[in-house]
């Protein structure tokens, strides 16, 4: 059921007493930082571990969505690597259409505007520092051992790569998802001034956190709008 913007409001307010203050403030601290403009997409990791550093570094970072692509590989996280993080994301799984996954969350993501990036290891690529930000981007991860599937390359507008200037010319999927994240999230927040959540996004958010913060949060979200229904309608 799709929330008017005032039902969401009324949520929020009433789940705030489940928690303390003090959480309650924190939450309200970290909504200021959280971004839309930047999201990772996932493709058929199978190790658990690096899956679950992404998570954790998508949350450090303010990246609120998170994509995952399960054509072959499952995605289980690893709640001693990932430390609650999932908790505090939005997860988008694609695992319904056997095999093309990948196409159908791209699809999605330039529906809603954003420019899809993959990652790649060829001189050719932009390299990271020069890569724009003044539009939303979605940047791709492929797997450890095969990298990302030719699907991602026939959709991406860009090919961007982290420099390197050692003997090894690649980092593993956690590591470098996470220095794309701070290079392309700080450069957000000094280059534009759109970057953050809007109002109604920022109430979704809270509210996402605080069902997800309290017992049996969704039921007692349930229980709540259905009163609250009776009580606007009465």
């Amino acid at each position: 059921m799709e929330l008017s913007q005032e039902e969401i409001r009324q949520l929020v307010r009433y789940l705030q007493q489940f928690v303390s203050d003090r959480r309650w403030q924190r939450m309200r601290k970290v909504r200021q930082y959280r971004t839309r403009q930047l999201t990772v997409v996932l493709e058929d990791i199978y190790q658990p571990h690096n899956a679950s550093a992404v998570l954790r570094s998508c949350d450090c970072f303010g990246v609120q969505d998170l994509h995952v692509i399960e054509n072959i590989n499952g995605f289980e996280p690893n709640p001693d690597v990932e430390l609650g993080a999932s908790k505090w994301l939005t997860i988008h799984r694609y695992r319904d259409e056997p095999g093309d996954n990948t196409s159908c969350c791209l699809e999605s993501l330039k529906r809603q505007g954003y420019r899809i990036a993959a990652t790649s290891v060829s001189p050719s690529a932009v390299s990271l520092p020069e890569v724009r930000v003044d539009e939303p981007m979605a940047v791709c991860f492929g797997n450890e051992e095969e990298g990302l599937s030719q699907t991602v390359d026939e959709y991406a507008d860009m090919h961007i790569t982290i420099p390197m200037y050692g003997f090894t010319q690649s980092f593993n999927i956690s590591v470098s998802a996470a220095v794309c994240m701070y290079e392309l999230s700080e450069r957000l927040r000094t280059e534009r001034d759109d970057w953050g959540l809007g109002e109604e996004e920022g109430l979704r958010v809270e509210l996402q956190w605080l069902k997800n913060s309290v017992r049996d949060g969704t039921r007692i979200a349930e229980h709540f709008l259905k009163h609250y229904a009776r009580d606007v309608s009465g």
